[in-house]
């Protein structure tokens, strides 16, 4: 008898694909997962690099695999050409976590372009970037510390805010727990926050929000050919 079920429906269902967070499975079970998946696409998060080894050649050969986001792509994934999402990180530290969630938009097929080191310490690098930022849909912010990065992105702009704290700091920043208090406590409205180092999580929640503005906007073009009509 096998331990796990693949929901294969659930991309049709949510609008956001299986994904196998391999944290917590021995490689037997993630070889198991990616014969099961045959020649499907999926998508493995916290793959890390010692386990990855242990997965047979004809396993792990295939796989694009990201070391610093500990992501890979099972199948073919074409490369990603929607628009829409980006990433604002606050420090180098952080990378690994705006890189999973980059990836986890690229496997959806949405470009998740990351603007990096631009936390609140230096605020002029924040600043002379915020042009392009406000160009996007909707942006991931990803910071750990203090997350004083969240309110001050959720006040400068007008497209949607996913806080993605990080557990980057030491001391009374607790893992990130105060990065994701921060987050939520904030005073800038409409900020929204996932958990510590959720990048797939945060990119899971824009994918959301981009698959709603897109059903709108078709709404709202067919809306206007009709009128022209």
């Amino acid at each position: 008898m096998k331990d796990f079920e693949l929901d294969w429906e659930r991309e049709q269902r949510t609008g956001v694909a299986e994904a196998v967070l391999c944290d917590g499975k021995s490689a037997a079970q993630i070889e198991a997962i990616l014969a099961a998946a045959g020649e499907r696409r999926l998508l493995l998060t916290r793959l890390a690099e010692a386990k990855l080894a242990q997965l047979s050649p004809p396993r792990r050969e295939p796989l694009d695999y990201d070391p610093l986001s500990l992501t890979a792509f099972h199948g073919t994934v074409a490369a990603p050409t929607r628009i829409g999402a980006g990433i604002v990180c606050a420090g180098t530290s952080d990378l690994p976590v705006a890189r999973e969630a980059a990836r986890s938009l690229n496997f959806a097929g949405y470009q998740a372009p990351i603007i990096a080191d631009v936390g609140v310490a230096g605020l002029w690098r924040l600043m002379r970037r915020l042009d392009e930022i406000r160009a996007f849909k909707v942006v991931l912010a990803v910071a750990g510390m203090e997350g004083a990065l969240f309110s001050v992105l959720a006040g400068l702009i007008e497209a949607p805010v996913i806080a993605v704290p990080t557990s980057v700091g030491h001391g009374v920043a607790q893992g990130g727990q105060t990065a994701l208090h921060s987050a939520l406590a904030s005073c800038a409205t409409g900020l929204v926050a996932v958990n510590i180092d959720n990048g797939f999580g945060g990119a899971s929640a824009a994918i959301r929000v981009l698959r709603r503005l897109a059903a709108a906007e078709g709404t709202a073009g067919r809306t206007e050919a009709r009128g022209a009509a």
